[in-house]
C-alpha cells in the first residue's frame, strides 16, 4: 500500500459508478492497493485483489452465483471472504481455515461504489449517510481521471475566483471578477464558508444569467460540496465532488448534482456541461506546479478570496493527510 495516513484508511472512497458493474468482478486502485468489487444478490463486495493460495488477483476470475471463483484453481469465496470450496481437496479434507480472502468495507449509495480500507466511521458521509432531499432530482456525474493531485482537484472545486477566466461565459464573466470578504467556520468537523456571491451567464448551460449563492462545505480530505441559490429565488442546486487518490498525481473525480429545478429537463443536459467545466478545469490542474498541494502556507500566495483553500490546508495538516501533499 502506497498510504499509511490513517484519516485516509477510515474514509469511504469511490471507486466506480453502479451503473458500471456487471456480473462480473472489476479491479480498482484504492490509495495504491489492488482492490476487486464485485456484486451478489447480497450487494456489493470489495477484497484485496489478491487469491491467498498463489498470488492471482481475483479481478481475474467470475462470480458464480454468490460466490467469487478464482481464476487459477478454481478457489471460491463467499461474499465475506470465506473460501467454501477448493476444487483439488478431496470431499474428505477439510479447507484450511487461512482460506480466506482479505475483505473491505463496501456500499453502494448514491449512484456509486465506495470502499474503505480501514474501519469507517458511520454517520458522517454526506453522500452515503444522507438520502436525497425531497423534491430534488439527482445525478451521478463521470468518473473523470486527472493526471492531478488529489488534494489539488478538491482546492480546484473550493475556489471560486477562477471562475471569470476558466470558465468565462459560463460561470463568470472578467468583467466582475471582485470577490467580496467572507469567512470559513467549522461545524462539527465539517468547513463551511459563509455565501460568496458570484454573476454568473450561463452557470447551468441553460443560458440564463443570475447572480448566484455558493456555500462550500469541506466533509473529509477528499470528498467536499457546494451549494449554490439564486438571489430572489428558491432555486436550489447542490455539487458534490468526491476524488479517489489512486497514486500521489493521478486522481479519479465522481461528482454527484442534486436540484429542485428544472426537474424535467434530460440529464444530459447537466452532465454535457459538467463534463465541459471538467475540461476546462484539466488544463489548469494537469500543468500546477508544484504538482502536489503545499501544506506550508508560505509556500504560495494567498488572498482573501481564498480563505476556504487556505482553511482546507490546514485542516489536511490536522488531519495528518500526506497523501498527494508536500
Amino acid at each position: 500500500m502506497l498510504v499509511r495516513d490513517m484519516a485516509l484508511l477510515k474514509e469511504w472512497h469511490p471507486v466506480m459508478r453502479s451503473d458500471a458493474l456487471g456480473d462480473q468482478p472489476v479491479a480498482v486502485d484504492v490509495l495504491g492497493e489492488k482492490v476487486v468489487v464485485f456484486r451478489t444478490s447480497n450487494g456489493v463486495h470489495a477484497f484485496k485483489d489478491l487469491c491467498i493460495h498463489r498470488g492471482v488477483p481475483l479481478s481475474l476470475g467470475r462470480v458464480d452465483g454468490d460466490e467469487l471463483v478464482c481464476a487459477y484453481h478454481g478457489w471460491r469465496y463467499n461474499g465475506c471472504g470465506q473460501c467454501t470450496r477448493i476444487p483439488s481437496l478431496s470431499a474428505s479434507q477439510s479447507i484450511p481455515s487461512k482460506a480466506h480472502a482479505f475483505a473491505y468495507e463496501c456500499k453502494e449509495a448514491r449512484g456509486i461504489l465506495w470502499v474503505s480500507l480501514g474501519e469507517p466511521e458511520e454517520g458522517r458521509h454526506p453522500l452515503i449517510d444522507q438520502p436525497l432531499e425531497s423534491g430534488h432530482k439527482e445525478i451521478a456525474m463521470g468518473p473523470y481521471t486527472l493526471q492531478a493531485a488529489g488534494p489539488r482537484v478538491i482546492e480546484n472545486f473550493l475556489d471560486v475566483s477562477h471562475f471569470m477566466f476558466v470558465h468565462e461565459g459560463l460561470l463568470g464573466d472578467s468583467a466582475f471578477p471582485e470577490i467580496e470578504d467572507y469567512h470559513v467556520h467549522e461545524v462539527n468537523g465539517v468547513l463551511r464558508s459563509d455565501e460568496i456571491v458570484v454573476y454568473q451567464p450561463d452557470p447551468d448551460g441553460t443560458g440564463r444569467g443570475v447572480y448566484s449563492h455558493y456555500v462550500y462545505e469541506v466533509f473529509s480530505p477528499f470528498c467536499a460540496a457546494f451549494t449554490k441559490r439564486s438571489r430572489d429565488s428558491s432555486e436550489f442546486m447542490r455539487l458534490y465532488l468526491a476524488v479517489l487518490p489512486e497514486a500521489n498525481n493521478m486522481s479519479t473525480a465522481f461528482m454527484v448534482s442534486e436540484r429542485n429545478y428544472m426537474l424535467d429537463e434530460a440529464d444530459e443536459l447537466f452532465i454535457r456541461f459538467q463534463d465541459k467545466l471538467i475540461e476546462q478545469d484539466r488544463l489548469m490542474l494537469e500543468n500546477q506546479k508544484p504538482e502536489l498541494l503545499p501544506l506550508d502556507l508560505q509556500a504560495e500566495l494567498h488572498l482573501k478570496c481564498d480563505r476556504i483553500s487556505i482553511a482546507y490546508r490546514k485542516k489536511l495538516r490536522e488531519w495528518g493527510v500526506t497523501f498527494g501533499t508536500e
